[in-house]
């Protein structure tokens, strides 16, 4: 028997007293009425929760949705300690580590966007760990204390000689 649409006034209660068509549509029971209602409706609890990929994109650590995706497969992002996959949900109170080398971040989610704003709305969505910030300094001192290289740009043809005399030596020590 095909399914009619029962009359209903307009507060989802047919002319019998029953929850009617539009109590179906919410998923309650016609006969009992909705007598427990869901604490959070599926809009809400999207807008609590977005995707991994598209929160990366939206907190400006990659410039494209797609190499957000890349890096997550590629195994460079973790959520709360594990690996995961680019549809993984994130919420507030998240663990993310990022490893975009040769800095690693590990950052705790704040607050949901989809939508990719400026570098100031993006700073707003995660807290940076202090651990995570001072081993980050800790490297970039390493980096500029680090010699200048010997070589600048393409090696001369006495430089590459220089170079091969260098390695054949090495290779010959025990």
């Amino acid at each position: 028997m095909p399914y009619r649409r029962a009359w209903t006034s307009g507060y989802g209660q047919t002319a019998q007293g029953g929850a009617g068509f539009h109590a179906r549509a919410r998923g309650c029971d016609p006969v009992a009425g909705c007598v427990a209602a869901r604490s959070v409706s599926m809009s809400e609890l999207n807008a609590l929760s977005t995707r991994l990929d598209k929160w990366l994109w939206a907190a400006r650590f990659f410039k494209t949705r797609q190499l957000a995706i890349e890096a997550v497969n590629a195994g460079h992002i973790e959520l709360n300690g594990d690996r995961a996959k680019p549809a993984k949900s994130v919420k507030p109170g998240d663990e993310v580590t990022v490893r975009k080398p040769p800095y690693q971040y590990l950052l705790v989610v704040k607050a949901i966007s989809e939508k990719r704003g400026s570098a100031t709305v993006a700073r707003e969505l995660f807290t940076e760990t202090a651990g995570s910030i001072a081993a980050r300094e800790k490297l970039l001192a390493e980096q500029r204390a680090m010699p200048a290289p010997i070589f600048k740009g393409r090696p001369t043809k006495r430089d590459r000689r220089v170079l091969a005399r260098f390695f054949e030596t090495a290779e010959g020590e025990p």
